[in-house]
């Protein structure tokens, strides 16, 4: 009678042990562990991140990190960080919380436009991925690679079609410049490159043109027919006499990208630049900023016409009035200049 007091004792006291284990790991693993009010809070786990690491961006978003600590020591992943963007929804409990810093990536929408320069381009990229702008601009302007793919440090721009890409938060700076490589050889299609042998153009030479494109003219309405003017000045040989490459010329020689130039003045027109489309015949040796798709098509299929000018329409702001004889080009001219004058625009 005795033993079988002790026997049902152990059994009570196993039975209590088992529930109290069980309840601890339901807690542990089960119970909802999040402190934040949004629906989702995103973490950002580095390459080569420890433990500590991703226990530094959790904990401001759990309740018990103590018991998160012991579930993922329990399921390995002290050991096993994986880099990346990870969601953490409100309510998750620390079961679904590894699971998804674990194996649950997820993509970032990666998106550029109107940079002026490789550099610039990095920078933007960098606050989008977690490669930052010097290793960007340091693979994006590798001697070895432009060689490779017959880009040069003048041209190397305009591999960067700007659109909104999906990529991984962890990308690295290589990966991202091959992915921008792959991107551009499917940009260039049979179709469009037949527009460009139509042409006798090359792409790097479409994209030049395109860039001059984007910068005379916010409408994308209006591209057509400025990429028009610009091939027809080729085909006569008649230089192109674009502002917008004097405006960088100026700022490629004083290196301030930064200053903003609203009027172009006659000595700047004798700045000894490649750029300068004043002083230089044909197009200039590279892009004087990244052309958006809508500036690139607009060359492949430019309007034709006789126009061999066009300058600011004042009554028509964003637009231009195009002429086809010298003399009527500078009646649009003064009309111009007459209403910059009035707005007291020096520079």
């Amino acid at each position: 009678m005795y033993i079988k007091k002790i026997l049902v004792a152990i059994v009570l006291i196993g039975l209590i042990v088992a529930a109290f284990i069980a309840y601890t790991i339901y807690q542990t693993m089960f119970v909802s562990n999040t402190v934040f009010n949004n629906d989702v809070a995103h973490v950002y786990i580095p390459t080569n991140a420890t433990y500590q690491d991703v226990r530094a961006e959790l904990e401001p978003l759990l309740k018990d990190m103590g018991k998160f600590d012991a579930l993922a020591e329990r399921k390995k992943y002290t050991t096993n960080i994986k880099a990346g963007k990870y969601a953490i929804k409100k309510g998750m409990n620390n079961n679904d919380i590894i699971n998804s810093i674990r194996s649950n990536n997820i993509q970032v929408k990666l998106s550029f436009n109107n940079q002026e320069s490789l550099k610039r381009l990095a920078g933007r990229v960098s606050t989008q991925i977690e490669a930052d702008s010097l290793e960007l601009y340091t693979v994006m302007s590798s001697p070895d690679f432009l060689k490779a793919n017959d880009f040069s440090s003048k041209t190397a721009l305009g591999m960067y079609i700007p659109n909104s890409y999906q990529f991984f938060w962890n990308t690295s700076a290589e990966q991202f410049r091959d992915r921008m490589l792959t991107e551009y050889n499917r940009f260039w299609n049979d179709e469009r490159m037949a527009k460009v042998k139509a042409l006798n153009l090359t792409p790097d030479k479409v994209m030049t043109m395109a860039s001059i494109v984007q910068k005379e003219t916010a409408k994308v309405d209006e591209r057509k027919r400025v990429a028009g003017v610009y091939m027809n000045r080729l085909k006569i040989g008649m230089p192109l006499q674009a502002d917008p490459t004097v405006i960088y010329a100026i700022k490629l020689t004083s290196g301030n990208f930064d200053q903003i130039i609203k009027r172009v003045l006659y000595k700047d027109l004798e700045i000894d630049s490649p750029y300068n489309t004043y002083k230089y015949s044909g197009l200039p040796p590279g892009l004087i900023t990244m052309p958006d798709i809508s500036s690139i098509d607009a060359v492949l299929n430019y309007e034709k016409h006789d126009y061999l000018y066009f300058v600011a329409d004042v009554k028509n702001f964003g637009y231009h009035k195009f002429a086809k004889t010298l003399s009527q080009h500078n009646a649009n001219r003064q009309e111009y200049i007459r209403w910059i004058n009035q707005q007291g625009v020096n520079r």
